[in-house]
Protein backbone atom coordinates (compact mmCIF):
# COMPACT_ATOMS: atom_id res chain seq x y z
CA UNK A 1 0.00 0.00 0.00
CA UNK A 2 2.98 2.32 0.38
CA UNK A 3 3.93 4.97 2.85
CA UNK A 4 1.25 7.39 1.70
CA UNK A 5 -1.66 5.09 2.63
CA UNK A 6 -3.82 5.86 5.63
CA UNK A 7 -7.23 4.77 6.94
CA UNK A 8 -9.62 7.06 8.81
CA UNK A 9 -10.94 5.18 11.84
CA UNK A 10 -12.81 7.96 13.62
CA UNK A 11 -15.38 9.48 11.24
CA UNK A 12 -18.76 10.84 12.33
CA UNK A 13 -21.43 10.80 9.62
CA UNK A 14 -24.71 12.66 9.28
CA UNK A 15 -26.28 9.93 11.45
CA UNK A 16 -24.17 10.98 14.45
CA UNK A 17 -26.19 12.78 17.08
CA UNK A 18 -25.66 16.56 17.08
CA UNK A 19 -22.21 16.85 15.60
CA UNK A 20 -21.79 14.70 12.48
CA UNK A 21 -22.05 16.43 9.10
CA UNK A 22 -20.23 14.05 6.74
CA UNK A 23 -22.60 12.86 4.02
CA UNK A 24 -21.80 9.22 3.39
CA UNK A 25 -21.57 9.26 -0.43
CA UNK A 26 -19.38 12.38 -0.39
CA UNK A 27 -17.16 10.81 2.27
CA UNK A 28 -16.55 7.67 0.21
CA UNK A 29 -16.06 9.67 -2.99
CA UNK A 30 -13.26 11.60 -1.31
CA UNK A 31 -11.64 8.50 0.16
CA UNK A 32 -11.82 6.68 -3.19
CA UNK A 33 -10.22 9.62 -5.03
CA UNK A 34 -7.45 9.66 -2.42
CA UNK A 35 -6.80 5.94 -2.82
CA UNK A 36 -7.67 5.04 0.77
CA UNK A 37 -8.30 1.30 1.11
CA UNK A 38 -10.88 1.67 3.87
CA UNK A 39 -12.71 4.11 6.15
CA UNK A 40 -14.59 3.59 9.43
CA UNK A 41 -17.78 5.08 10.76
CA UNK A 42 -17.89 5.74 14.49
CA UNK A 43 -21.08 7.66 15.13
CA UNK A 44 -21.81 8.60 18.72
CA UNK A 45 -23.72 5.90 20.59
CA UNK A 46 -25.67 4.50 17.64
CA UNK A 47 -25.45 2.27 14.56
CA UNK A 48 -28.16 4.00 12.53
CA UNK A 49 -26.00 4.70 9.49
CA UNK A 50 -24.33 1.29 9.11
CA UNK A 51 -26.45 -0.18 6.26
CA UNK A 52 -26.12 2.94 4.09
CA UNK A 53 -22.44 3.24 5.01
CA UNK A 54 -21.81 -0.38 3.97
CA UNK A 55 -23.65 -0.01 0.66
CA UNK A 56 -21.85 3.24 -0.19
CA UNK A 57 -18.46 1.73 0.61
CA UNK A 58 -19.13 -1.29 -1.59
CA UNK A 59 -20.24 0.99 -4.42
CA UNK A 60 -17.14 3.21 -4.13
CA UNK A 61 -14.71 0.30 -3.87
CA UNK A 62 -13.55 1.40 -0.40
CA UNK A 63 -13.81 -1.09 2.46
CA UNK A 64 -16.43 0.09 4.98
CA UNK A 65 -15.36 -0.53 8.58
CA UNK A 66 -18.40 -0.65 10.83
CA UNK A 67 -18.00 0.86 14.27
CA UNK A 68 -19.37 3.11 16.96
CA UNK A 69 -17.98 5.69 19.35
CA UNK A 70 -19.62 4.23 22.42
CA UNK A 71 -20.53 5.95 25.64
CA UNK A 72 -18.83 4.15 28.53
CA UNK A 73 -20.17 4.52 32.06
CA UNK A 74 -18.02 5.32 35.08
CA UNK A 75 -18.33 2.02 36.90
CA UNK A 76 -21.46 -0.04 36.34
CA UNK A 77 -23.89 0.85 33.56
CA UNK A 78 -26.66 0.58 36.13
CA UNK A 79 -25.18 3.39 38.26
CA UNK A 80 -25.73 7.08 37.65
CA UNK A 81 -22.23 8.16 38.57
CA UNK A 82 -20.04 10.84 37.06
CA UNK A 83 -16.45 10.37 35.97
CA UNK A 84 -13.63 11.87 38.07
CA UNK A 85 -13.65 14.76 35.59
CA UNK A 86 -17.33 15.43 36.28
CA UNK A 87 -18.77 13.98 33.06
CA UNK A 88 -21.55 11.41 32.85
CA UNK A 89 -19.62 9.05 30.58
CA UNK A 90 -16.39 8.33 28.74
CA UNK A 91 -15.95 7.87 24.98
CA UNK A 92 -14.69 4.60 23.51
CA UNK A 93 -14.03 3.66 19.87
CA UNK A 94 -15.31 0.20 18.89
CA UNK A 95 -14.87 -1.49 15.48
CA UNK A 96 -16.27 -4.77 14.15
CA UNK A 97 -13.69 -7.16 12.71
CA UNK A 98 -16.09 -9.77 11.33
CA UNK A 99 -19.72 -10.89 11.40
CA UNK A 100 -19.39 -12.04 15.02
CA UNK A 101 -18.05 -8.63 15.97
CA UNK A 102 -20.84 -6.91 14.05
CA UNK A 103 -23.48 -8.83 15.97
CA UNK A 104 -21.66 -8.09 19.23
CA UNK A 105 -21.65 -4.41 18.28
CA UNK A 106 -25.42 -4.61 17.81
CA UNK A 107 -25.76 -6.36 21.18
CA UNK A 108 -23.67 -3.69 22.89
CA UNK A 109 -25.72 -0.88 21.34
CA UNK A 110 -29.00 -2.55 22.30
CA UNK A 111 -28.00 -3.26 25.89
CA UNK A 112 -26.50 0.21 26.28
CA UNK A 113 -29.94 1.63 25.43
CA UNK A 114 -32.01 -0.84 27.45
CA UNK A 115 -29.76 -1.27 30.51
CA UNK A 116 -27.36 1.67 30.69
CA UNK A 117 -29.30 4.69 29.51
CA UNK A 118 -28.58 7.79 31.57
CA UNK A 119 -28.61 10.86 29.31
CA UNK A 120 -26.82 8.64 26.79
CA UNK A 121 -26.86 4.87 26.06
CA UNK A 122 -23.92 3.66 28.16
CA UNK A 123 -22.06 0.38 28.22
CA UNK A 124 -19.54 -0.84 30.78
CA UNK A 125 -16.64 -3.28 31.11
CA UNK A 126 -19.00 -6.12 32.00
CA UNK A 127 -20.82 -5.76 28.68
CA UNK A 128 -17.57 -5.35 26.78
CA UNK A 129 -16.26 -8.55 28.34
CA UNK A 130 -19.45 -10.44 27.44
CA UNK A 131 -19.44 -9.18 23.83
CA UNK A 132 -15.72 -8.85 23.12
CA UNK A 133 -15.40 -11.45 20.37
CA UNK A 134 -14.72 -10.02 16.93
CA UNK A 135 -14.23 -6.46 18.18
CA UNK A 136 -11.30 -4.05 18.02
CA UNK A 137 -11.28 -1.28 20.62
CA UNK A 138 -9.36 1.99 20.54
CA UNK A 139 -8.81 3.93 23.76
CA UNK A 140 -10.75 6.97 22.53
CA UNK A 141 -10.40 10.72 22.23
CA UNK A 142 -9.78 13.16 25.09
CA UNK A 143 -13.14 12.02 26.45
CA UNK A 144 -11.88 8.44 26.77
CA UNK A 145 -11.21 6.89 30.16
CA UNK A 146 -7.45 6.68 29.73
CA UNK A 147 -7.11 10.31 28.68
CA UNK A 148 -9.43 11.48 31.43
CA UNK A 149 -7.28 9.80 34.08
CA UNK A 150 -4.17 11.38 32.59
CA UNK A 151 -5.81 14.81 32.56
CA UNK A 152 -6.62 14.30 36.24
CA UNK A 153 -2.93 13.57 36.85
CA UNK A 154 -3.63 9.92 37.75
CA UNK A 155 -1.15 7.95 35.64
CA UNK A 156 -1.64 4.81 37.73
CA UNK A 157 -5.39 4.80 37.02
CA UNK A 158 -4.69 5.26 33.31
CA UNK A 159 -2.29 2.31 33.40
CA UNK A 160 -4.86 0.13 35.22
CA UNK A 161 -7.52 1.05 32.67
CA UNK A 162 -5.25 0.15 29.77
CA UNK A 163 -4.35 -3.12 31.49
CA UNK A 164 -8.05 -3.96 32.03
CA UNK A 165 -8.81 -3.45 28.34
CA UNK A 166 -5.74 -5.47 27.39
CA UNK A 167 -7.01 -8.34 29.56
CA UNK A 168 -10.36 -8.32 27.73
CA UNK A 169 -9.22 -7.74 24.15
CA UNK A 170 -5.58 -8.77 24.21
CA UNK A 171 -2.67 -6.73 22.80
CA UNK A 172 -3.76 -7.41 19.22
CA UNK A 173 -7.26 -5.94 19.51
CA UNK A 174 -6.74 -2.99 21.87
CA UNK A 175 -4.96 0.10 20.53
CA UNK A 176 -4.01 3.38 22.18
CA UNK A 177 -5.47 6.25 20.19
CA UNK A 178 -3.31 9.30 19.41
CA UNK A 179 -4.82 12.56 18.13
CA UNK A 180 -3.56 16.08 17.59
CA UNK A 181 -5.99 18.82 16.65
CA UNK A 182 -3.93 21.56 18.24
CA UNK A 183 -5.60 21.12 21.62
CA UNK A 184 -3.22 21.67 24.57
CA UNK A 185 -4.66 18.69 26.44
CA UNK A 186 -3.79 16.40 23.52
CA UNK A 187 -0.22 17.69 23.58
CA UNK A 188 -0.09 16.91 27.33
CA UNK A 189 -1.39 13.36 27.08
CA UNK A 190 0.34 12.23 23.84
CA UNK A 191 3.78 11.41 25.39
CA UNK A 192 2.13 9.74 28.38
CA UNK A 193 0.00 7.57 26.09
CA UNK A 194 3.09 6.49 24.15
CA UNK A 195 4.96 5.76 27.36
CA UNK A 196 2.20 3.65 28.92
CA UNK A 197 1.53 1.81 25.67
CA UNK A 198 5.20 0.83 25.47
CA UNK A 199 5.21 -0.34 29.09
CA UNK A 200 2.17 -2.57 28.51
CA UNK A 201 3.17 -3.86 25.08
CA UNK A 202 0.31 -2.11 23.28
CA UNK A 203 0.31 -0.50 19.85
CA UNK A 204 -0.60 3.11 19.24
CA UNK A 205 -2.73 4.25 16.31
CA UNK A 206 -3.20 7.71 14.80
CA UNK A 207 -6.81 8.81 14.39
CA UNK A 208 -8.22 12.02 12.99
CA UNK A 209 -11.47 13.03 14.68
CA UNK A 210 -13.50 13.82 11.56
CA UNK A 211 -16.95 15.39 11.83
CA UNK A 212 -17.26 16.81 8.30
CA UNK A 213 -15.70 15.90 4.98
CA UNK A 214 -13.95 19.01 3.66
CA UNK A 215 -12.09 21.78 5.47
CA UNK A 216 -14.47 24.30 3.88
CA UNK A 217 -17.36 22.65 5.77
CA UNK A 218 -16.17 23.90 9.17
CA UNK A 219 -18.40 26.99 9.21
CA UNK A 220 -21.48 25.05 8.07
CA UNK A 221 -20.76 22.41 10.71
CA UNK A 222 -20.55 25.10 13.37
CA UNK A 223 -23.93 26.41 12.26
CA UNK A 224 -25.31 22.85 12.43
CA UNK A 225 -24.17 22.60 16.04
CA UNK A 226 -26.05 25.80 16.82
CA UNK A 227 -29.23 24.58 15.13
CA UNK A 228 -29.16 21.25 16.92
CA UNK A 229 -28.41 22.75 20.35
CA UNK A 230 -30.67 25.79 20.05
CA UNK A 231 -27.74 28.18 20.31
CA UNK A 232 -26.50 31.24 18.45
CA UNK A 233 -23.17 31.66 16.70
CA UNK A 234 -22.47 34.60 19.00
CA UNK A 235 -23.06 32.61 22.21
CA UNK A 236 -19.81 32.27 24.15
CA UNK A 237 -20.75 29.24 26.28
CA UNK A 238 -22.23 27.00 23.57
CA UNK A 239 -21.03 23.64 22.24
CA UNK A 240 -18.18 24.52 19.91
CA UNK A 241 -15.22 22.65 18.45
CA UNK A 242 -11.71 23.81 19.27
CA UNK A 243 -10.77 24.67 15.69
CA UNK A 244 -11.47 24.13 11.98
CA UNK A 245 -9.45 20.92 11.59
CA UNK A 246 -12.08 18.21 12.13
CA UNK A 247 -12.36 17.31 8.44
CA UNK A 248 -11.35 14.14 6.58
CA UNK A 249 -7.67 14.73 5.83
CA UNK A 250 -6.03 13.04 2.87
CA UNK A 251 -3.43 10.35 3.44
CA UNK A 252 -0.72 12.73 2.29
CA UNK A 253 -1.85 15.34 4.80
CA UNK A 254 -1.78 12.78 7.62
CA UNK A 255 1.73 11.63 6.66
CA UNK A 256 2.91 15.25 6.46
CA UNK A 257 1.62 15.84 9.97
CA UNK A 258 2.64 12.59 11.66
CA UNK A 259 4.97 10.67 9.32
CA UNK A 260 8.11 11.66 11.18
CA UNK A 261 6.50 11.77 14.61
CA UNK A 262 4.65 8.44 14.67
CA UNK A 263 5.03 6.40 11.46
CA UNK A 264 4.20 3.07 13.11
CA UNK A 265 0.98 4.52 14.54
CA UNK A 266 -0.02 5.64 11.03
CA UNK A 267 0.71 2.19 9.62
CA UNK A 268 -1.42 0.66 12.38
CA UNK A 269 -4.50 2.10 10.66
CA UNK A 270 -3.73 -0.11 7.66
CA UNK A 271 -3.27 -3.17 9.87
CA UNK A 272 -6.61 -2.54 11.55
CA UNK A 273 -8.27 -2.16 8.15
CA UNK A 274 -6.82 -5.52 7.11
CA UNK A 275 -8.26 -7.10 10.26
CA UNK A 276 -11.78 -5.83 9.57
CA UNK A 277 -14.03 -7.51 7.02
CA UNK A 278 -17.77 -7.50 7.79
CA UNK A 279 -20.17 -8.62 5.07
CA UNK A 280 -23.79 -7.52 5.42
CA UNK A 281 -26.51 -9.39 3.52
CA UNK A 282 -29.63 -7.59 2.34
CA UNK A 283 -32.94 -8.79 0.94
CA UNK A 284 -33.16 -11.84 3.20
CA UNK A 285 -36.50 -13.25 4.36
CA UNK A 286 -36.20 -12.84 8.11
CA UNK A 287 -39.77 -13.79 9.01
CA UNK A 288 -39.82 -16.69 11.48
CA UNK A 289 -41.12 -20.05 10.29
CA UNK A 290 -44.54 -21.25 11.45
CA UNK A 291 -44.85 -24.93 12.46
CA UNK A 292 -47.33 -26.58 10.10
CA UNK A 293 -49.00 -30.01 10.55
CA UNK A 294 -48.57 -33.08 8.36
CA UNK A 295 -45.71 -31.67 6.29
CA UNK A 296 -47.83 -28.84 4.89
CA UNK A 297 -46.20 -25.67 3.63
CA UNK A 298 -47.08 -22.36 5.25
CA UNK A 299 -49.04 -21.35 2.14
CA UNK A 300 -51.04 -24.61 2.20
CA UNK A 301 -51.76 -24.35 5.92
CA UNK A 302 -52.86 -20.73 5.58
CA UNK A 303 -55.23 -21.69 2.75
CA UNK A 304 -56.75 -24.42 4.91
CA UNK A 305 -57.29 -22.04 7.85
CA UNK A 306 -58.71 -19.32 5.57
CA UNK A 307 -61.26 -21.60 3.90
CA UNK A 308 -62.28 -23.10 7.26
CA UNK A 309 -62.81 -19.58 8.55
CA UNK A 310 -64.60 -18.47 5.37
CA UNK A 311 -67.18 -21.24 5.69
CA UNK A 312 -67.69 -20.26 9.32
CA UNK A 313 -67.93 -16.52 8.57
CA UNK A 314 -69.84 -16.55 5.25
CA UNK A 315 -71.60 -19.90 5.25
CA UNK A 316 -71.16 -23.03 3.13
CA UNK A 317 -70.97 -22.86 0.19
CA UNK A 318 -69.00 -19.61 0.05
CA UNK A 319 -70.39 -17.13 -2.50
CA UNK A 320 -68.51 -16.50 -5.73
CA UNK A 321 -67.86 -12.86 -4.72
CA UNK A 322 -66.19 -13.90 -1.45
CA UNK A 323 -64.37 -16.80 -3.13
CA UNK A 324 -62.86 -14.49 -5.77
CA UNK A 325 -61.83 -11.98 -3.11
CA UNK A 326 -60.11 -14.64 -0.97
CA UNK A 327 -58.31 -16.22 -3.92
CA UNK A 328 -57.03 -12.81 -5.02
CA UNK A 329 -55.75 -11.97 -1.54
CA UNK A 330 -54.10 -15.35 -1.06
CA UNK A 331 -52.37 -14.96 -4.41
CA UNK A 332 -50.89 -11.61 -3.37
CA UNK A 333 -49.91 -12.91 0.07
CA UNK A 334 -48.14 -15.92 -1.42
CA UNK A 335 -46.44 -13.83 -4.10
CA UNK A 336 -45.07 -11.43 -1.47
CA UNK A 337 -43.97 -14.22 0.88
CA UNK A 338 -46.28 -13.41 3.79
CA UNK A 339 -48.15 -16.68 4.65
CA UNK A 340 -46.08 -17.10 7.84
CA UNK A 341 -46.90 -13.53 8.88
CA UNK A 342 -50.66 -14.17 8.78
CA UNK A 343 -50.32 -17.52 10.56
CA UNK A 344 -48.23 -15.97 13.36
CA UNK A 345 -50.53 -12.98 13.91
CA UNK A 346 -53.64 -15.21 13.81
CA UNK A 347 -52.07 -17.48 16.41
CA UNK A 348 -51.24 -14.51 18.65
CA UNK A 349 -54.81 -13.20 18.42
CA UNK A 350 -56.25 -16.67 19.13
CA UNK A 351 -54.05 -17.12 22.19
CA UNK A 352 -54.87 -13.64 23.49
CA UNK A 353 -58.62 -14.20 23.25
CA UNK A 354 -58.43 -17.68 24.81
CA UNK A 355 -56.45 -16.37 27.81
CA UNK A 356 -58.61 -13.30 28.41
CA UNK A 357 -56.25 -10.70 26.91
CA UNK A 358 -58.29 -7.96 25.27
CA UNK A 359 -57.97 -7.77 21.49
CA UNK A 360 -59.74 -5.14 19.41
CA UNK A 361 -61.80 -5.86 16.27
CA UNK A 362 -59.05 -4.55 14.00
CA UNK A 363 -57.87 -1.14 12.91
CA UNK A 364 -56.01 0.51 10.07
CA UNK A 365 -55.39 -1.03 6.67
CA UNK A 366 -55.45 -4.61 8.02
CA UNK A 367 -59.24 -4.23 8.28
CA UNK A 368 -59.36 -4.43 4.48
CA UNK A 369 -58.20 -8.05 4.38
CA UNK A 370 -60.68 -10.89 4.01
CA UNK A 371 -57.88 -13.33 4.87
CA UNK A 372 -57.33 -11.49 8.16
CA UNK A 373 -61.10 -11.65 8.80
CA UNK A 374 -61.33 -15.37 8.02
CA UNK A 375 -58.36 -16.26 10.24
CA UNK A 376 -59.73 -14.31 13.22
CA UNK A 377 -57.17 -11.52 13.17
CA UNK A 378 -59.91 -8.93 12.59
CA UNK A 379 -63.64 -8.92 13.30
CA UNK A 380 -64.76 -6.54 10.54
CA UNK A 381 -66.13 -7.99 7.28
CA UNK A 382 -64.28 -6.15 4.48
CA UNK A 383 -66.55 -7.57 1.76
CA UNK A 384 -69.72 -6.32 3.41
CA UNK A 385 -68.23 -2.87 4.14
CA UNK A 386 -66.41 -2.46 0.82
CA UNK A 387 -62.93 -2.16 2.35
CA UNK A 388 -59.90 -2.22 0.02
CA UNK A 389 -57.27 -4.94 0.43
CA UNK A 390 -54.67 -2.96 -1.57
CA UNK A 391 -54.35 -0.47 1.28
CA UNK A 392 -52.88 -3.35 3.31
CA UNK A 393 -50.80 -5.33 0.81
CA UNK A 394 -49.98 -4.19 -2.70
CA UNK A 395 -47.39 -5.87 -4.96
CA UNK A 396 -46.88 -2.54 -6.77
CA UNK A 397 -45.40 -0.96 -3.60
Amino acid sequence: MGQESFVHLHVHTEYSMLDGASKIDELFDKCARDGMPAVATTDHGNLFGLPEFFRSGQKAGVKPILGMEAYQSHGSRFDQARTPGGDRYYHLTTLAMDDVGYHNLIALSTRAYTEGYWYKPRLDMELLDQHSDGLIVLSGCLGGQVNQHLLQGDEDAARRTMSDFKDVFGPDRYFIELMDHGIPEQARTWPLLEKLAKELGLRTVITNDSHYTEAADAEAHDALLCIQTGSRITDTDRLKFSGPDYFVRTAAEMWDLFGTRAPDALKATLDIAEMCDVQLEFGLDLLPKFPCPDGMTEAEFLRQKVWDGARERYGDPVSETVRDRIEYELGVIEQMGFPAYFLIVADLCRHARETGIRVGPGRGSAGGSAVAYCTGITQVDPVRHGLIFERFLNPAR
